[in-house]
């Protein structure tokens, strides 16, 4: 075979090859990019204790794009709503509540291809001590539908792996 017959092979193998195949060759970042659904998320404590933070059926949204900015939101499916219904005026335990059963984060993010690591810088969100910080998450398991993480270092001096699926 000549050069052309074997680049001409070498490109029908390839358009024939399934979809997932070629996301495989996508870099890390790449994969990454769009917007993710929270599933779960599983907190072992310093002493080995694991927590459900969330609680049943929570809600949440992690989104990257491909400029580098992310936000993160998840919460207990069930906040209490504010008996006065303004954002303004929820009751001390009201606010303890939502606090408690809320994390909400945004800035820039890069990845670390070579150790499947993403590093967030927070610009904001509902945790003040965060903005201006760093986080690191090393990537376990990511395929088109599903991305898994560890966060070695929360903000409640846990370690959880998060489960995230592809929002449709």
């Amino acid at each position: 075979m000549n050069r052309r017959s074997v680049l001409m092979v070498s490109m029908l193998g390839l358009a024939l090859l399934p979809g997932h195949a070629i996301a495989q060759q996508k870099s890390l970042k790449e994969q990454l990019v769009g917007s993710w659904t929270f599933v779960t998320s599983a907190d072992v404590q310093k002493d080995g204790t694991k927590v459900d933070r969330w609680g049943p059926n929570p809600k949440g949204m992690l989104v990257f794009d491909a400029n580098g900015r992310y936000v993160l939101v998840i919460h207990h499916a069930d906040l209490p709503k504010f008996a006065s219904n303004r954002v303004d005026q929820g009751t001390a335990a009201e606010n303890k509540a939502v606090m408690q059963g809320l994390i909400v984060l945004f800035g820039t993010y890069s990845v670390n291809e070579a150790d499947k690591t993403i590093i967030t810088q927070v610009e904001g969100g509902s945790f003040p001590n965060l903005h201006g910080m760093g986080q690191k998450r090393i990537v376990t398991s990511l395929t088109a539908e599903e991305l898994k993480y560890t966060n070695p270092a929360t903000t409640t001096g846990s370690t959880t792996n998060a489960v995230w699926k592809r929002a449709k």
